[in-house]
């Protein structure tokens, strides 16, 4: 098991469960939470805060970045790496609010020489791998996984 994979259990139910937390700081405001501390301030729009649909589109250019990262920078390490997810927010009276036209764009720039070289030629498998493959959350987009939700009742003080 990989560091990353070690810390993303911690605080789990088991090997490869994965939770964050998510908690009101005032109307139209959020913070969500991981188990190891860190957190993300989220918003509807109204200010600077990623929106959720920002963050789907940024986990899945950071899921996609990281496998392609670790694949290519093995031969070479980039001068630049970009990586920009887009698409195109939408509603229909059938589907309701969803994503449509998913892109994700790779801008990568290697040294000259033959590690470059190396790492140029990789970038094309690194990215199908990623989208094949390796991205859990653009897979899970993809395949379109069933999400539960349920209401809780709050505990009670006293």
């Amino acid at each position: 098991m990989s560091q990353q994979e070690d810390a993303e259990t911690t605080g789990g139910t088991g090997p490869g469960h994965r939770e964050v937390s998510l908690s009101r700081t005032e109307l139209g405001r959020y913070e969500a939470r991981n188990a190891r501390g860190g957190s993300i301030a989220l918003g509807s729009g109204e200010d600077d805060d990623f929106t959720p649909v920002e963050l789907l589109l940024a986990a899945i250019a950071g899921c996609s970045a990281v496998d392609v990262d670790h694949i290519t920078s093995r031969r070479a390490e980039p001068e630049h790496f970009e990586v920009v997810a887009s698409g195109t927010k939408t509603s229909t009276p059938q589907d309701g609010n969803h994503m449509v036209d998913l892109d994700v764009t790779f801008t990568l720039r290697f040294p000259a020489g033959e590690d470059g070289d190396r790492a140029r030629e990789m970038l094309p498998r690194a990215v199908a791998q990623s989208r094949d493959r390796l991205c859990t959350v653009s897979r899970t987009v993809q395949r379109g996984t069933p999400i539960r939700m349920q209401e809780q009742a709050p505990e009670t003080d006293g």
